[in-house]
């Protein structure tokens, strides 16, 4: 059987895409503007033509020329969805999504003329509205619909299909054939925790894995311990794990944030759900550049994730929100990728971390105003989230 060809707009790191592959897809054409995020991309899909390209400044004969004469079947992509806003902010209603990044991801996609194009964003767009009262979703259905599209929108969960956390996202699907079931059904549930109840397996549904199920078998590291490539030490625990581990003979971007002995001692306080809120008061971050306490703490900060149930939303500067469920140190670069559902042979390029782009910014440090490694993570589309609406949709077209 052919398989089905995707172009994936808005790449980053390759999570939609790694879903659709494990569904058996291809995919042929990547586009992405942030050069480490290509080069890990790269690295993952070596058959996959990546075009290192801001989307808005791509013209779509450019796209069209680049897919070489393939039939395209399905553009993917999650746009960039910070208000909607656009550089140029005079231009209109900046919380309209015919003045964002959605209009660039319409105007290249519907010039590759594919059965389905499918969007991932944040569960809050079907809350947004315009500056005139007009829902957000509503803007993009009828400008889909415009195009002789079927349009479909849903939030799924991601524990619903074997992620190992609480991660809910939106997506939005356009296909050209109306669709009896444009969403997959679950195929995992939560199950009981060492102290909570979620909710009980339901009939023929696996159980999802907790968060020690992904990551018990990567090595015990204490702060500035690991590296970017390691043996395994430990055997698989699991079938998470030997799913994770299969085809790898390696651990990638297993390193440990190099932590002060201060922050280790901070870390050692807390108990299984504790933020730096909840540590003794001489252990609480200090003002910048000063020997005093903060009086502002960010209860997001440094949480210890209790390791019997899904870890929590892991977001884009994830290195700072969570804390090693046993070990004094924030989570490394792979245990995210565990936590997202990237398999072990899937290898993140760039530097671990960098400091606020704004700094770099006004440090004229050019060369590091790129997504970390732990930004790529988090990111991306978990691929085991991917691939189940991959399965559902190449079901169908």
């Amino acid at each position: 059987m052919n398989k089905k060809v995707v172009v994936d707009l808005f790449a980053g790191a390759g999570g939609f895409s790694c879903g659709f592959e494990m569904a058996g897809a291809t995919a042929a054409l990547a586009v992405e503007s942030d050069r480490w995020a290509c080069d890990t991309y790269e690295h993952n899909h070596p058959g996959t033509k990546v075009l290192c390209e801001d989307v808005t400044a791509l013209e779509a004969s450019k796209l069209v020329q680049a897919v070489e004469g393939k039939k395209v079947d399905l553009v993917i992509g999650g746009p960039p969805c910070q208000g909607f806003s656009i550089a140029n902010r005079n231009g209109g209603d900046p919380k309209d999504p015919r003045n964002s990044l959605f209009m660039d991801f319409v105007r290249l996609g519907s010039a590759l003329d594919p059965s389905v194009m499918i969007i991932e964003n944040v569960p809050n767009l079907v809350k947004a509205r315009t500056s005139s009262g007009e829902l957000v979703i509503d803007v993009i259905k009828k400008t889909m619909e415009a195009l002789g599209y079927y349009f479909y929108s849903n939030i799924l969960l991601a524990t619903d299909y074997g992620v190992p956390q609480i991660r809910r996202r939106l997506f939005c699907v356009a296909s050209k054939r109306e669709l009896d079931n444009p969403f997959p059904i679950p195929t995992h549930c939560v199950g009981v925790s060492e102290n909570q109840l979620f909710s009980l397996p339901g009939q023929g549904l696996k159980l999802c894995p907790n968060l020690w199920d992904a990551i018990s078998d990567l090595p015990v590291l204490a702060a500035a311990e690991g590296g970017e490539d390691q043996p395994y030490v430990l055997p698989a625990e699991n079938a998470y794990q030997e799913w994770a581990r299969d085809g790898s003979e390696r651990i990638y971007n297993h390193k440990a944030m190099a932590h002060g002995k201060r922050m280790v001692e901070r870390f050692a306080s807390m108990k299984w759900g504790d933020s730096v809120n909840d540590v003794p008061h001489h252990l609480k971050p200090r003002r910048r550049n000063s020997s005093e306490i903060n009086s502002t703490a960010y209860d997001q900060n440094n949480r210890r994730m209790p390791p019997h149930s899904p870890c929590n939303t892991v977001p884009a500067s994830f290195y700072a929100n969570f804390v090693h469920p046993f070990q004094n140190r924030n989570f490394t670069a792979r245990e995210g990728a565990r936590i997202q559902s990237f398999p072990d042979t899937y290898r993140f390029f760039g530097k671990p971390t960098v400091v606020s782009h704004k700094l770099l910014g006004r440090e004229d440090r050019k060369e590091d105003i790129f997504l970390c490694q732990y930004n790529q993570v988090g990111n991306a589309v978990p691929p085991l989230m991917a691939e189940a609406v991959a399965r559902n949709i190449l079901n169908q077209i």
